[in-house]
């Protein structure tokens, strides 16, 4: 805004100073935690200096860098001007319910009265959904101005381009797990301070994690209507740019003759990097929070006398994963070879994971002997080790399988380019096929990583009053940490594939030489490969949250209702009505999503033919497209077709469970509402992570088949195998890549079961009118 340097350094120093206040008045954990994040900042100022110092290359260049940057930042702020007025209204919304309903048993042994709860929840609320919106800016500003200097140095070095791209999905990462990681713990100090936790008559330290939901809420409600506005744009103008300039008139991809090429690029940077940033941290942050909750839990069943590690354990792991991370970034140098021949991209980043991996074991290790030691059970830190040591492996299989999967090095992807020699329908078969196939190998190790772990932690020694094992749901949310462990590398790895996107468009725009052009193609690609090796890492990671999700919404429903709440029938006909309530909405969401993205490609495809036919002289570079008109259609239809999928996932829950618990009223089943709910939740989650799966990998072979095909395999370039695979990768891969919603956590499907489920844990009053929170 313009305001004075040494003005801004003295507000900063001030803020830091207050935090740190704050923080030493907590714990000295605290101080590490605001430590690590305030220096993982430092470093992403940084590399945000090193990415900026490069060159934009030639005049060309910049203008085409300069059109993409004005499209994605005036999209993002009508798009998030939308979100900030419905997130207001929410707000609202939430603070008159909040001082209708009834408290909980916790806040009312602390004493903390209606209005002290509503607003400390709306408060959280409007600072969780801030965060999310300052994520997405982070992600899309970055990726906008590193797309033309990945394109400048593409023309001197491959392995300069990659660093570029590399260096710039690191400042991305690094600012969006921080921040996950500091707002938590800021929120957390301040509520621990102001409420003076563990005083006489005052709220235990233990249950402080349950103030700390509504930051989660606000993320998650910015992160759907993000992934959904951006997923829409993205796949409307890829359609209209592919089918109507590759396959009908026979131009290259990101040729400047193309009227949609610029709403193309843009939503590369709003769908994959805006709504990518916001995404990202929702799921970081409520995954750290919901292990807080189970940590503080199980520490207060076995009357652990310092709580203090259990709960903050997730905090710290992350502020590990900052540094380990990285590392790994660093460890990605460049060199001055003049092409991709002596070194595979792929094979440069898989090292720089193998690095963070390596030191995430040992920090890992060091961080549960830490915390997690206690006098009661001198080795439950080994087993709480041997945990995360589960989810570390776990996610460097599920990155595994997706490449293997996905990467046109491997058979999967090689046979379904050749299945495009055939034709158009033999493409969308195998590659139908193909994604079926690729949910069974995820499946299965979710299910031992699951299983393992939970069994590690019930044996660690850790027992109630009862003499009754505790540690298995803790284990399990230890594993969630584990695979989370190495999150801001893997999101270095998912924000570089836009970022070489773009950067490839650029190329083919400015009209540079061919052997420049193969450069980035290349890491193309790569990014195909690692945007689905992302998606993959956090299916999983989302999966073993949502179990323990369940658990919270349990919990919270029987401290409500003060009923106990431990098990879901689902022979109980009302309840196995839910169940498939829930799975019904996982295809009704997609289908919607797919009607949204097939309207708005239409309008784009109608538009792109009418400029072809009425300017002639766009072919032979005599006129210049309408650029601006392509991106306007895009723009205002993604805002408005955002809304009716969105409210599906906001208000189906809210429906069934006023419903079902009215009707649980009438027939003296007081609790049957919550119960369809669970039951609703449970079966659209598990729908929703194999739909996730499997359109997720489809989706990334599907892309990848088209760019082998590209490389000059089976006719290369406007061949009718490419014709064929085109149709993969644009008709059926953007409803596809829609219904995944380019998100972390499987995107627009498995997000909105996810969302559900973290906002229906969140609290269940005991008045119909109170279910309206629960969103």
């Amino acid at each position: 805004m313009g305001l004075n340097t040494r003005v801004l350094y003295i507000l900063m120093l001030l803020t830091f100073g207050v935090i740190f206040y704050i923080g030493a008045s907590t714990s000295p954990i605290i101080v590490f935690v605001f430590s690590i994040c305030i220096i993982s900042f430092i470093v992403a100022t940084y590399l945000t200096k090193w990415v900026l110092a490069k060159d934009e290359g030639p005049p060309e260049m910049v203008q085409i860098s300069y059109a993409i940057r004005d499209g994605a930042e005036g999209f993002f702020r009508t798009q998030y001007g939308t979100i900030s007025k419905m997130a207001v209204l929410l707000a609202l919304v939430i603070l008159s319910i909040y001082l209708l309903r009834d408290r909980t048993p916790q806040q009312e042994a602390a004493g903390i009265g209606r209005v002290s709860s509503a607003f400390i929840t709306v408060i959280s609320f409007l600072l969780g959904a801030l965060c999310s919106g300052v994520a997405g800016y982070v992600g899309m500003w970055v990726s906008v101005r590193a797309n033309v200097r990945v394109s400048s140095a593409a023309r001197r070095s491959a392995r300069e381009a990659l660093q570029i791209a590399v260096r710039a999905g690191g400042f991305s990462a690094i600012i969006v797990v921080g921040m996950a990681v500091l707002g938590v713990a800021i929120l957390y100090a301040a509520f621990y301070v102001w409420l003076g936790v563990d005083s006489h008559g005052s709220m235990k330290v233990t249950d402080l994690p349950l103030l700390l939901v509504g930051y989660g809420f606000g993320a998650s409600f910015v992160a759907l209507f993000a992934q959904l506005g951006g997923g829409i744009y993205t796949k409307a103008a890829d359609v209209g740019a592919d089918l109507v300039g590759k396959v009908e008139q026979g131009i290259p991809e990101d040729d400047p003759r193309n009227p949609a090429v610029i709403a193309d690029l843009v939503g590369d940077n709003v769908g994959d990097c805006a709504a990518r940033g916001a995404d990202l941290f929702e799921s970081i942050a409520a995954e750290i929070i919901s292990a807080m909750i189970l940590g503080g839990t199980m520490a207060q069943r076995c009357k652990i006398e310092d709580p203090t590690g259990f709960i903050l354990f997730p905090l710290v792991v992350h502020s590990f994963d900052l540094v380990v991370s990285t590392v790994g970034i660093f460890s990605i140098r460049g060199t001055r070879e003049a092409g991709l021949a002596a070194e595979d991209p792929m094979r440069i980043l898989e090292k720089g994971y193998s690095v963070t991996i390596v030191l995430a074991v040992l920090t890992f290790v060091a961080s549960t002997r830490w915390l997690l030691y206690t006098e009661q059970a001198p080795s439950a830190w080994l087993n709480f080790a041997l945990c995360g040591l589960v989810g570390i492996i776990t996610a460097y299989v599920f990155v595994w399988i997706t490449k293997y999967y996905t990467d046109y090095k491997y058979e999967p992807v090689r046979t379904l380019a050749l299945a495009s020699s055939s034709g158009h329908g033999t493409n969308i078969i195998a590659g139908v096929s193909l994604g079926l196939e690729s949910t069974a190998l995820p499946v299965l190790v979710i299910s031992v990583a699951i299983i393992s772990s939970f069994w590690l932690g019930h044996t660690s020694g850790l027992m109630d009053e009862a003499g009754n094992p505790t540690g298995g749901l803790f284990g399990t949310a230890v594993a969630t940490m584990g695979m989370l462990s190495t999150a801001a590398y893997v999101l270095t790895m998912d924000m570089f594939g836009p970022i070489a996107d773009n950067a490839g468009g650029i190329v083919e725009m400015s009209q540079q030489p061919e052997s420049v052009r193969e450069i980035t193609d290349v890491l193309d690609a790569v990014g195909n490969t690692t945007k689905a090796t992302t998606k993959g890492f956090a299916i999983g990671s989302a999966a073993l949250a949502s179990f323990l999700l369940f658990s919270a919404y349990m919990d919270e429903v029987s401290s409500f209702a003060r009923v106990p709440f431990k098990e879901v029938d689902i022979a109980v006909p009302e309840i196995f009505v839910g169940g498939l309530l829930g799975s019904m909405l996982i295809f009704l969401f997609s289908a919607w999503a797919c009607s949204a993205v097939g309207r708005t490609a239409q309008e784009v495809v109608n538009e792109v033919r009418r400029q072809f036919i009425e300017r002639p002289g766009i072919m032979d570079y005599q006129e210049k497209p309408d650029y601006g008109r392509c991106v306007a259609i895009v723009a205002s239809a993604s805002l408005k077709e955002m809304i009716k999928p969105g409210a599906l996932a906001i208000i189906s829950p809210i429906v069934v469970g006023v419903v079902f618990r009215i009707l649980g009223h009438y027939v003296g089943h007081p609790l049957l509402g919550a119960k369809v709910v669970a039951a609703m939740l449970m079966f659209a989650t598990v729908s929703g992570i194999l739909m996730a799966l499997f359109l997720n990998t489809a989706g990334g072979a599907w892309d990848n088949a088209k760019k082998y095909i590209e490389t000059g395999a089976l006719g290369g370039k406007g061949s009718d195998c490419h014709k064929a695979a085109i149709t993969g990768d644009t008709g059926v891969l953007a409803a596809v890549k829609l219904m995944l919603g380019g998100g972390q956590d499987g995107g627009g499907v498995n997000k909105k079961c996810k969302c559900d489920i973290e906002l229906w844990s969140y609290g269940y009053g005991k008045l119909p009118v109170t279910s309206f929170f629960t969103l």
